[in-house]
């Protein structure tokens, strides 16, 4: 007890901010990584690190120790390997979360117009039982996915949209890309998600779903060929069973960011103007 209160005595404030950014640090890393198959990886890390340490350092162990000061150098060295994915995925968080100071807040009117007609075009999809994935792109860009399918660059309607998924043409297997209230491309191919399922009913679109989401910022809806249901995916997460109310109250949140703009209502007023008359 008393070699525990010597050395709180000797801890000084340029100390104790030195704790406090290491635990930071580390709060900032488990917390970028959450969700991912990167926890327990990084628990069974630490727990070895732990052992190693207290063995080598409690029964004085010489040739353990030598050891332990050997491999832990190659162990920081392989980390960035092993956790390449979740640690691009980390970084990417960060970058956005940077963006959101210099976001310039996009054009609401386009972006509720494209939700609308996500929604109109969904509600009908899935009344035909028609699969679907339609993929919305927000801060991060889907550049290197859109050049895998057809330029479109068209104005959003429901019924293009719903031409793009009929099953008699070549593009309805593919994801069709909006970025603000463009229709970017159609038939685009999409990174499928490597997470587990627990439920086999989900196929392919909703694993492309969640595998965009994983990788970028972007959100996107499937309908259900089989049971013609409609989904959403975002940050690797999915919401099922939506009815097209509740899909409409569920892009919106996402945006509301962009739909509350934050640019003065005269500004945004002139904006919709300009847009109006081209």
């Amino acid at each position: 007890m008393g070699e525990i209160l010597w050395v709180l005595n000797r801890i000084g404030w340029i100390d104790l901010l030195d704790i406090l950014l290491v635990g930071a640090i580390f709060f900032v890393i488990f917390y970028l990584v959450r969700g991912t198959r990167a926890i327990p990886l990084m628990r069974g890390i630490v727990l070895l690190i732990i052992l190693l340490a207290v063995l080598a350092g409690a029964f004085r162990l010489r040739a353990f120790a030598w050891l332990v000061d050997r491999t832990l150098p190659a162990l920081l060295v392989a980390i960035p390997v092993v956790f390449q994915p979740e640690l691009r995925r980390a970084l990417e968080r960060l970058g956005r979360a940077g963006s959101l100071l210099i976001r310039h807040g996009g054009r609401p009117s386009a972006v509720e117009k494209s939700l609308a007609v996500v929604v109109d075009t969904c509600r009908i999809l899935a009344r035909r039982k028609v699969g679907a994935l339609i993929v919305l792109a927000r801060e991060t860009g889907l550049r290197e996915y859109v050049e895998t399918g057809v330029m479109l660059d068209a104005a959003p309607s429901s019924e293009l949209m719903i031409s793009l998924f009929d099953p008699h043409i070549a593009l309805h297997d593919g994801a069709v890309i909006i970025h603000e209230g463009k229709i970017l491309a159609a038939g685009c191919i999409l990174p499928l998600s490597t997470a587990f399922l627990d439920d086999r009913r989900l196929g392919l679109r909703h694993r492309a779903a969640l595998g965009i989401t994983e990788e970028t910022d972007a959100i996107a809806v499937v309908v259900s060929e089989e049971r013609g249901t409609i989904s959403v995916a975002h940050n690797g997460r999915i919401i099922r069973d939506l009815d097209p109310e509740r899909l409409g109250r569920v892009l919106r949140a996402f945006h509301q960011s962009i739909l509350e703009s934050r640019f003065p209502p005269w500004l945004v007023k002139w904006v919709s103007r300009r847009e109006e008359a081209t």
